[in-house]
């Protein structure tokens, strides 16, 4: 992923001291609230929901949020070793300047390498760019996983050069700055650093470069591909697709793709964690009197026992009913809350039968209210 300045905790909605709880609560209200099934046609409230995920996916990942916190945004590029101590250079207060002037280590550090990192263009073999597309799935989908075919539109290697950005009909000669090893050695005073040849990019050549894609060595393509989704995924998992990125640079490896899935709610079942959730109705006489009932769940009908003198609201689990896992082979539980219905007095009879019901239990369910000040 590219690094991306962009104020993730005001996307959510939360400070910069929330802790994991605050976050993920704030994303799944923002998520609810932006989801492109509650909104449709809505091309904002889609590119909303688009940010919420970002957000959640940096925030919602201890040494992600660890990098963004200190670099004000994020990249795949930045590693955070074990530890937690940064390997990225930070120059911010050192000064190495001499009697009535003063340099900061950055800039001989910028000189070394040929000015600074914003105004270089990148040099020699590199890795293509990463991409990202949203993939929307319904919800037993993302329980079941399913094979879904991608249409991709990215930047392919170049079929004038072959990647390598550069013309193959006109004459190449080997670099005379590098001897053709594509690497120089620069310096300044004590320190000394080997990196890409400025004179052919690293590349080793000199020569006119492909007049097909400018010397990038890439163009746009189309392209269809198959990936098979895990089962028990959630709405906002991210997985990598290696190699279907952008081309590299001068002969470099490929990017890659990141899936988003978006998982479109559910009529009858919400997900909690790998817990699948859900609400059923029951008799006044299977709550009075205990009863088995057939309820659904993910996996078709399953059986449920009501005991005796159950009340409206109360809850069961259903242990192994719920989502797999997509990364072992646990499951979760389907928790079903109960509602009593009450029945309507049809007819005189009926009317009869609850009075009698009544008569013969006369406890007051309000006799434990109490009003204090």
């Amino acid at each position: 992923m590219a690094g991306k300045k962009e104020d993730y905790y005001s996307v959510l909605g939360v400070s910069r001291g929330a802790d994991e709880a605050e976050i993920k609560k704030a994303y799944r209200r923002m998520a609810r609230k932006n989801h492109p099934d509650v909104n449709p046609g809505d091309k904002a409230a889609e590119e909303r929901f688009k940010s919420v995920q970002e957000a959640y996916d940096i925030l919602g990942d201890s040494k992600k949020r660890a990098i963004y916190d200190q670099y004000g945004f994020y990249s795949d590029n930045i590693r955070e070793p074990p530890g937690g101590d940064s390997y990225g250079f930070n120059f911010s207060g050192m000064d190495f300047g001499g009697t009535g002037q003063s340099s900061s280590f950055r800039d001989i550090f910028s000189d070394i390498l040929g000015g600074s990192a914003g105004q270089r263009r990148p040099q020699g073999p590199s890795k293509g760019e990463d991409i990202e597309q949203q993939l929307n799935i319904s919800f037993m989908e993302s329980i079941r996983g399913l094979t879904a075919r991608i249409n991709l539109t990215r930047q392919g290697v170049c079929t004038s050069c072959g990647g390598t950005g550069m013309d193959v009909a006109s004459e190449q000669r080997t670099c005379s700055q590098c001897k053709g090893t594509g690497q120089e050695n620069r310096g300044h005073g004590f320190m000394r650093f080997s990196g890409p040849c400025h004179a052919c990019d690293g590349t080793g050549k000199t020569g006119a470069r492909c007049k097909s894609c400018g010397g990038s060595g890439g163009m746009p393509m189309d392209e269809t591909i198959t990936v098979r989704i895990p089962p028990g995924v959630t709405n906002g998992f991210r997985m990598r697709v290696s190699g279907k990125g952008n081309v590299g640079r001068s002969g470099g490896p490929q990017g890659d793709l990141y899936l988003r899935i978006a998982v479109r709610p559910h009529g009858l079942f919400q997900r909690e964690g790998n817990d699948i959730l859900c609400s059923v109705p029951i008799t006044v006489t299977e709550a009075a009197l205990g009863a088995k009932i057939e309820v659904p769940s993910v996996d078709g009908k399953t059986l449920l026992k009501i005991p005796p003198g159950t009340q409206s609201g109360q809850k069961f689990r259903l242990r192994g009913k719920g989502a797999p896992s997509p990364r072992n082979d646990t499951h979760g539980s389907q928790i079903v809350e109960v509602r009593v219905v009450t029945p309507k007095a049809a007819d005189e009879r009926s009317r009869e039968i609850l009075m009698e019901l009544a008569r013969l239990n006369p406890e007051d369910p309000r006799a434990d209210i109490v009003v204090s000040d």
